[in-house]
């Protein structure tokens, strides 16, 4: 099979492919999303999709990758095409989107990125650069190519923009807006002032499971479209993105397309972090260290299920009030989503770059709770779970790879020769994780005894009460 999905293509596909219900002719590039990859294909840009589907033809998409230009390349020859495979245990359903006309490469033709962010036509940005992506700095990075995009836009006269993070970061709005105006009143004092009055960062919680692109979701598109889709995504049938009723200028009609629009995202936020990404988080480290493979098998077993049970319930005492009884049926849907056997939610996945996820997943609730006196056995053995991770070895001698800014900062401090409170204490010397943790009575050694017990017992006996 050689024939590519393509607009010459298209027609031709099997009538169970469902496919853009609009001519993608028409459609104008009012959207530019900043850091292109498989969650923005299955979550932001099927919102303008449906936009688009429904008669609103301002909200096609330019995507930029920042650094490499494989998502280019495999989706140019394609028309920005591409295939979503919506999966559970009843099957799958198979989606070709159309939302994504351009596909630029800021290294390349940075000048290209710029115009398109002044452009008219632009009317919102979204951003998925991963947490690490909002501390990095100059001309290149996410933040660095939006100033420059919004002092290109004051000088041509024109309005601001809103801008949303899509990243899994607490108050991801304000700190997006803070950076801005961090590098803006770096180059320009006027400027700064300018995208303080004319440039609205929301903050934003959004939420599906979407693993990383494998053959086996290649072969199954080509299967199913007869036509070969370079990088198709597989996402699972749940999908929410919440937004702070925040815009500036003509508020997006997103809630059309099943976005919710709230006065404070902080509750559902907060809910996200130290529920599902909590339980993803001490998943992948637990269950790597037991030689397990996905989130589904995972979940499976009994021991690790009745451990995020236990960290749900810690972890549900710290959350707002507002949102504290809807945490049990939160978690019995998270159950379902966890144990989707068709998504293959490689582990190792999740586990890349825990220096910038445990903070706001693991690391606050077990501070809080240990403050206000509330248990915290499990998100306590959680964090254990990642030292003991950043080691590099599985309990059965195997080794794990260490994906993350810090890796060999964190190897480093995971291997100091001695007992574990050794290990704990050059672990809760790293600032950018613990912060003012290390002057924490007690914790030290709370943690030393929990990494022990995952050393000398491994790590699903750990988790048994």
């Amino acid at each position: 099979m050689t024939a590519r999905l393509s607009e010459s293509t298209l027609a031709a596909l099997p009538a169970e492919v469902e496919r853009p219900a609009y001519a993608r002719r028409d459609a104008r590039l009012g959207v530019v999303h900043l850091g292109v990859g498989n969650f923005h294909r299955a979550h932001q840009a099927l919102v303008f999709d449906a936009l688009l589907a429904a008669g609103d033809a301002r909200w096609a998409v330019s995507g930029v990758s920042l650094r490499r230009p494989a998502m280019r390349d495999a989706l140019a020859p394609q028309d920005g095409l591409y295939t979503v495979l919506v999966r559970d245990g009843s099957g799958t359903r198979v989606r070709v989107a159309g939302a994504l006309r351009e596909l630029l490469v800021a290294p390349e033709a940075p000048a290209v990125v710029i115009a398109r962010l002044a452009a008219a036509d632009t009317r919102l940005v979204t951003l998925t650069v991963t947490e690490k992506g909002y501390d990095e700095t100059g001309p290149s990075s996410a933040v660095g190519l939006l100033v420059a995009g919004l002092a290109a836009r004051r000088a041509a006269g024109r309005g601001g923009l809103s801008v949303l993070s899509c990243d899994n970061l607490s108050h991801n709005g304000s700190r997006l807006q803070a950076r801005l105006h961090a590098e803006a009143a770096a180059l320009d004092p006027a400027l700064a002032d300018w995208i303080g009055r004319a440039v609205a960062c929301p903050d934003t919680m959004v939420d599906r499971i979407v693993p990383a692109t494998v053959d086996a979701d290649r072969e199954e598109a080509a299967r199913r479209l007869g036509v070969v889709d370079a990088w198709p995504v597989a996402a699972e049938p749940f999908t929410q993105w919440v937004i702070a009723r925040r815009f500036a200028g003509e508020t997006p009609p997103l809630e059309a397309a099943g976005v919710e629009l709230v006065d404070d995202v902080a509750p559902w936020e907060a809910m996200k972090l130290r529920l599902l990404n909590a339980a993803h988080s001490s998943l992948a480290y637990l269950g790597a260290l037991a030689g397990l493979a996905t989130v589904d098998a995972a979940i499976a077993d009994p021991h690790l299920r009745a451990f995020v049970g236990r960290l749900w319930l810690q972890a549900a005492a710290t959350l707002p009030a507002s949102v504290q009884a809807q945490a049990p049926g939160y978690g019995v849907r998270l159950l379902e989503r966890f144990a989707n056997p068709a998504l293959r939610h490689r582990l190792l996945q999740i586990a890349m770059d825990g220096s910038r996820k445990l903070p706001q997943r693991l690391v606050a609730t077990l501070l809080e709770a240990r403050r206000a006196g509330l248990p915290h056995d499990a998100p306590l053995l959680a964090v254990a779970a990642w030292m003991h991770f950043c080691a590099g070895r599985d309990d059965a001698g195997g080794e794990l790879p260490l994906d993350d800014p810090l890796a060999l900062r964190l190897r480093a401090a995971a291997s100091v020769p001695g007992e574990a409170l050794q290990t704990v204490r050059a672990m809760l010397a790293i600032d950018e994780v613990f912060g003012d943790a290390a002057t924490e009575p007690s914790l030290a050694a709370a943690l030393a005894a929990a990494l022990d017990g995952l050393r000398e017992r491994g790590a699903l006996a750990a988790v048994r009460p």
